[in-house]
């Protein structure tokens, strides 16, 4: 079930850069990314309330918060970069190159989680690397 969810991701993503190239036209893209993460703001917490999440909000531990913290600045400094990146580029060529994000965090994951590096995952990962080198050279 986990892969419906993730192909449900990558077209949302999809979307994600055709409406943001077409809405950050003549706006600030800082900006633009503030907007975009007010309306997610409402969106998750729609969410939380709806699906009635709230009552494990008081046993999250000091290493959830911490974590989740520095997730949500990695999120919103990779939007940043992002919407700049769309703002002056090709979303042809910057949607792909954002998804190096994919090998990059197959990497991360073997380094900092200690996970199995299948070859399955690393022919994956340098098939990533290869065409996000195509897309950009």
């Amino acid at each position: 079930m986990w892969w419906t969810y993730a192909l449900l991701s990558a077209l949302f993503a999809a979307l994600t850069a055709i409406l943001a190239k077409i809405g950050i036209k003549g706006v600030n893209t800082d900006l633009a990314t503030a907007i975009r993460t007010v309306v997610i703001l409402f969106v998750a917490w729609g969410i939380v309330f709806w699906r009635g999440g709230l009552d494990a909000l008081p046993a999250l531990s000091r290493q959830n918060w911490l974590f989740l913290t520095l997730s949500g600045v990695a999120t919103g400094l990779s939007w940043i970069f992002y919407f700049k990146a769309l703002q002056v580029g090709k979303v042809s060529q910057v949607a792909p190159v954002d998804k190096l994000s994919v090998a990059i965090a197959i990497l991360m994951s073997v380094i900092f989680l200690g996970e199995v590096l299948t070859w399955k995952a690393a022919i994956g990962a340098a098939l990533i690397i290869a065409g996000t080198l195509v897309l950009i050279l």
